[in-house]
């Protein structure tokens, strides 16, 4: 598995439209075979705040998320909503084993 965290800070005026954008996305991500688990993670304290939170089931899923329509669509739907470009950390599964997904 490989989990990636992406970093997004939106403009405020946008936070609530980057929001159902994400969720959009999410949703039908959730619908390819590669995706484990797509969660959509806003900060309490700070709105403009977002966090996606990709668990991957191999190391191809990515590459087959990213020529989705649906991904394209959301990518350039946000590309204008962004106070700085988005930032990702890829993170390895550690614990629990694979039956938890």
């Amino acid at each position: 598995m490989l989990i990636v965290h992406v970093h997004v800070l939106v403009k405020p005026e946008f936070a609530e439209q980057f929001r159902q954008a994400c969720i959009e996305n999410a949703r039908k991500s959730l619908e390819e075979p590669g995706i484990a688990r797509f969660d959509v993670i806003q900060q309490a304290d700070d709105r403009s705040r977002f966090v996606l939170v990709e668990v991957y089931r191999d190391a191809g899923a990515p590459a087959a998320h990213k020529a989705t329509a649906h991904y394209a669509a959301w990518r350039d739907a946000v590309a204008g909503m962004m106070a700085e470009p988005r930032s990702s950390v890829q993170y390895s599964h550690v614990y629990p084993g694979d039956e938890g997904w």
